[in-house]
């Protein structure tokens, strides 16, 4: 579809005046509905501003292309201005919007907008067009550069398809690359625009396969891998990478492809290209997955895996945690918030629903991301294991318990070796075995591994058993072999951990270090966010309130200096429990060059997490960049409690976040040691990580 058919004069403007993102909108949606290409321009506005709402739509270079596909729109049609003076648009690269095409199409239509879409982005790539349109005096000369252009896209497509004849002949060097952003949008098809015209300028043939939001478009065939000699794989997402083992591979990304394409041709024409060697079957595939010499090394690989858990964990932190705040506030809506109960969220029917269905969904966000890492490293085998494991983490081995039922503690002594062994180890019943988010993460790795392995080892069995081998044998060994490790090693060093922290805290408590109890209390609570020694503390505080319940119960006062310790104790815990998302959602607001844009989006969530006191909300930023979150939540979370402990706050309730507050004493000083703990988690937080690179900031949910 061309882009003369589908923007008409009315629809233009051209020297615009815009004061901001909003009023630029409004104007271009205006011209939209000039042009007839509207049914109802309020609702199409809205649909605009819920995709700039996911992630902005402004490419860089002073160039916006908002869109959206909506029932709002009668036709498929565009709108365009020109703003000589720029406009804020949210562009990664900081440069104002000054050429702002604007695309409607209706919901029937299947992905013509993305189809468009895919046209500017190769048209708008050539500076001199770009120039040309803002120089456009009138909206004659505006129509009559775009039409030049097209024409000449139609002679450039002429002669690639003159190239791919001869490159069927095989009369010169054969090149491939695939592209792909995480949006799928827009770098996309800007890195393969860079890599074909810059191999059209030095009479190469080159064959691209964008890998974009509708799926992949001009995709390479077995023939042409096969016969190619070396092929550019620019991705910064999933991509199928089975297809390519054995063949020389350069793995970059698309910023690379869109700022060095001919360092890139050059490296591939050396003939020093590394080959790509395949690990796991032939289901899509990152670069990453597997260990193999052909894939990441280092860091990046890990990361890349880390972060498909990552990924696919954070909507299980949202919805769950969401859910549990909603029941505490349907408590304090019915009377309860100043109840004390440790059944608070649960007081009512309808509370105690949204929190049992909160509860479940946050409790599979462990397994869930010890699955997807796994599955990133050793595709669809590695799920099971991962999984299983992951499953293991979250629940620890005292969950094992019932096995043992029939069997008292004198008696397990009376068992054979290996079953005492098992009795006394695996199924421990001393200490917290929960080995948490950091145990699911150290899981999946292991279960990739593992999996990994086991297809190695699996590899030369006859065809006639694959079907056994892919459903029963590495299934069964991998979660078998998974278990064992998480039984007989991880968790149990996590429960003698576990045990240490919990001697440490009565330690303390002995000593009456009512400040330095509430510092450690508060940056425990931080750790690991759910895991060993967040519940490690929070299980100190518990007993601490029934420690003083039981004071109270034998004649003391709620005033006696013992009962007040319990009190402080728990005030420091859930102090030091509120900051991390908080910090964080701060961090995002004060540092958003320093985060992508799907951890910008969780920023109103995290606020509620902190604030319902659902530390949680932090782990997908934590599992994604311990080395910097941990820490800086720690500090935060710390703080927090030292300073709650210092002006003398007191909690009688367990949990509840500000929906208990009424239960709080000092709540004015409370709130400042939240605020101020907070606000370190995010200045030391936002002030360790770097800026990041365009394409990385514009990363959304996939």
């Amino acid at each position: 579809m061309k882009i003369q058919d589908l923007l008409k004069p009315e629809g233009i403007r051209l020297g615009v005046t815009c004061r901001d993102q909003m009023e630029a909108i409004d104007t271009l949606v205006s011209l939209q509905e000039k042009s007839g290409n509207l049914k109802d321009a309020k609702a199409y506005k809205d649909a605009i501003l819920s995709r700039e709402a996911r992630g902005t739509t402004a490419i860089g270079m002073g160039i916006a292309v908002p869109h959206a596909k909506t029932a709002a729109a009668k036709r498929t049609g565009l709108s365009a201005i020109t703003v000589p003076e720029g406009v804020d648009y949210k562009a990664f690269d900081g440069a104002p919007a000054k050429l702002l095409f604007m695309i409607a199409a209706p919901e029937e239509t299947p992905d013509t907008h993305l189809e468009i879409l895919s046209g500017l982005m190769t048209m708008l790539m050539d500076p001199a067009f770009t120039e040309k349109l803002m120089a456009a005096d009138t909206v004659d000369d505006f129509l009559k550069a775009i039409d030049e252009k097209e024409a000449e896209k139609d002679g450039e497509d002429a002669e690639e398809e003159a190239q791919q004849e001869a490159l069927a002949e095989g009369k010169t060097a054969r090149i491939l690359a695939v592209t792909s952003c995480p949006t799928g949008i827009a770098h996309t098809f800007l890195a393969a625009e860079a890599l074909e015209k810059a191999a059209r300028a030095r009479n190469l043939l080159i064959r691209v396969e964008t890998d974009g939001q509708s799926g992949a478009q001009n995709r390479l065939t077995e023939q042409e891998i096969a016969g190619c000699d070396c092929i550019i794989c620019a991705t910064d997402r999933k991509t199928e990478m089975a297809r390519f083992d054995g063949k020389p591979l350069i793995l970059t990304s698309t910023r690379k492809a869109i700022s060095e394409p001919d360092a890139l041709l050059d490296r591939a024409l050396s003939g020093n290209a590394p080959v790509y060697h395949h690990a796991g079957d032939r289901a899509k595939s990152s670069p990453s997955s597997g260990f193999s010499p052909g894939g990441e090394k280092g860091w990046r690989r890990i990361y890349r895996n880390l972060m498909n858990g990552v990924s696919h964990m954070l909507p299980f932190v949202i919805a769950g945690g969401l859910l549990t705040a909603i029941s505490f506030l349907i408590d304090t809506i019915a009377g309860y918030g100043g109840s004390g109960s440790s059944s608070f969220g649960s007081m009512t029917p309808l509370s105690a629903l949204f929190r049992y269905i909160g509860g479940l969904c946050m409790g599979l966000m462990v397994p869930v991301l010890s699955g997807f890492i796994a599955e990133s490293i050793a595709d669809r085998p590695g799920l099971v294991a991962g999984f299983t494991g992951g499953l293991l983490a979250a629940n620890g081995n005292a969950a094992a318990q019932n096995f043992l039922s029939g069997w008292g503690a004198d008696s397990i002594g009376q068992l054979p070796g290996a079953s005492r062994f098992i009795a006394r180890f695996a199924f421990q019943g001393s200490g917290s075995t929960v080995s948490g988010f950091l145990g699911g993460i150290a899981a999946g790795f292991i279960a990739g591994g593992l999996v990994l392995w086991l297809t190695k080892v699996f590899r030369h069995l006859p065809s006639s058993l694959e079907g056994v081998k892919s459903i029963l044998l590495i299934p069964l060994l991998g979660v078998l072999l998974e278990g064992l490790l998480m039984c007989f090693l991880l968790n149990p060093v996590i429960g003698l951990i576990n045990t240490g922290f919990s001697a440490m805290l009565t330690a303390l408590a002995d000593a009456n270090l009512m400040w330095l109890l509430g510092l450690v209390l508060g940056a425990m609570m931080a750790t690991d966010m759910g895991g060993p020694i967040n519940k490690a503390a929070y299980v100190f505080g518990t007993a601490m309130l029934s420690n003083a319940a039981d004071l109270i119960a034998a004649g003391a006062q709620v005033s006696d200096p013992k009962v007040q310790a319990c009190y402080m104790m728990m005030a420091s815990i859930m102090a030091g429990g509120m900051v991390p998302p908080t910090g964080i959602a701060l961090a995002c607001i004060c540092f958003p060059d320093r985060f992508t844009q799907v951890e910008k989006d969780t920023t109103v969530t995290n606020l509620i997490l902190g604030a319902s006191f659902i530390t949680e909300g932090a782990i997908p930023f934590a599992a994604a960049d311990p080395k910097r979150v941990i820490p800086s939540c720690m500090a935060g979370a710390g703080a927090a409690g030292l300073l709650s402990a210092i002006f003398h706050c007191t909690l009688v309730a367990p949990h509840g976040g500000i929906f208990v507050f009424t239960m709080i004493g000092n709540p004015g000083l409370y709130i400042l040691a939240w605020a101020a703990g907070s606000v370190i988690t995010c200045v030391i937080l936002g002030m360790s990580r770097k800026e990041l690179p365009e394409e990385t900031r514009q990363e959304t949910m996939r």
